[in-house]
């Protein structure tokens, strides 16, 4: 993968923005977040060899920028969940970093599977569902309990702009949720394009690779 930076310039990066906005422990925290940003990098490593985005490639290999923000809320997120294993309240602190830079609520508890984009996140607010790998979302984008039951998401799942999904909801593979779609407690079947609100959804079926040849993902990723 290349990086935009040297991996010295984006530690020295993460701990400034994280001292600058909530001070950092020199003696620990410092070097927590030296030591699990390589692991962080490895795992956007993985992830972005799926995207299609033409800002995640560059001379036919992966490429990450701390410089766009896409990326890097996702790095933050996966930087975050790592620390969470030993330190909360440094964990508590990239999340943060993460929301006051990207306007995205992704906290470390909510485990995003290994294989998952974003683009302009802002205002989306990303809940404990269960996740599979390829899921895609924009910005304004909620997924959230009710009656502390959370939704579940199959594989190659995409929320449009403002789309909401909240409840007891089984949304099913192959999936695009259109733009201002509201669903609560409501199922969708696979390799569907759903519209409207609940309980007056209207679903539109199509072949499965439709989803793969419009999405944002390649099922392979680069090796």
């Amino acid at each position: 993968m290349i990086i935009s930076v040297t991996k010295e310039e984006l530690i020295t990066l993460a701990i400034k923005q994280v001292d600058n906005l909530f001070l950092c422990d020199k003696e620990t925290e410092v070097k927590a977040i030296a030591k699990d940003i390589p692991e962080a990098i490895e795992r956007i490593e993985h992830c972005f060899s799926f995207s299609k985005c033409k800002y995640y490639q560059k001379n036919n290999d992966i490429f990450f920028n701390p410089f766009h923000s896409g990326q890097y809320a996702i790095f933050l997120y996966f930087l975050s969940r790592i620390l969470s294993r030993e330190n909360n309240s440094l964990a508590d602190k990239v999340y943060y970093l993460n929301k006051a830079l990207n306007s995205v609520d992704l906290y470390y508890e909510v485990e995003m599977p290994r294989i998952f984009d974003l683009d302009h996140p802002l205002g989306s607010v990303i809940g404990r569902a269960k996740f599979s790998d390829f899921f895609f979302f924009t910005q304004n984008c909620t997924v959230g309990n009710n009656n502390d039951i959370y939704p579940r998401f199959g594989e190659n799942v995409t929320m449009l702009s403002g789309a909401t999904v909240i409840g007891n909801c089984k949304i099913g593979s192959n999936c695009i949720i259109s733009a201002n779609t509201y669903i609560k407690d409501q199922d969708v079947p696979d390799n569907s394009i759903v519209f409207g609100s609940s309980p007056n959804l209207i679903i539109k079926q199509k072949e499965e690779a439709y989803f793969w040849e419009n999405g944002m993902f390649n099922s392979t990723g680069i090796s």
